[in-house]
C-alpha cells in the first residue's frame, strides 16, 4: 500500500502545484505524478531539517513547503523544456 500511496499523493501534491502555477504546462499526468512525488520528498526532507515538519504524520506546514517545492520543480522543467525547444515561457 505504501507504493500507492506515494503516487496518490505525489498527484494531488503535482495537481496543486499545476494549478498554482501561472500559465499553461504542456506535461502529462505521468509528468504531474513525479514532479509531485519529488516535491514532496524534497519538501518533506526540508521541513524535517528546519523542525517545521514530522517525517511520521501529516502536518500542515510540511504540505505548504511540498507543494512550493514541486511548483519550483514545475517551474523548472517548464523553463527547461522551453529553452530547449527554442521557445520563450
Amino acid at each position: 500500500m505504501g507504493i500507492i500511496s506515494w503516487i496518490v499523493w505525489g498527484l494531488v501534491i503535482g495537481l496543486i502545484a499545476r494549478l498554482l502555477l501561472p500559465g499553461r504546462q504542456s506535461i502529462g499526468l505521468l509528468w504531474t505524478i513525479v514532479l509531485g512525488i519529488g516535491g514532496a520528498v524534497i519538501g518533506g526532507l526540508l521541513a524535517t531539517a528546519l523542525g517545521v515538519g514530522d517525517a511520521d504524520e501529516f502536518d500542515f506546514g510540511s504540505f505548504l513547503i511540498a507543494v512550493a517545492t514541486s511548483m519550483l520543480l514545475l517551474y523548472l522543467v517548464i523553463r527547461f523544456t522551453a529553452d530547449r525547444a527554442g521557445r520563450a515561457l
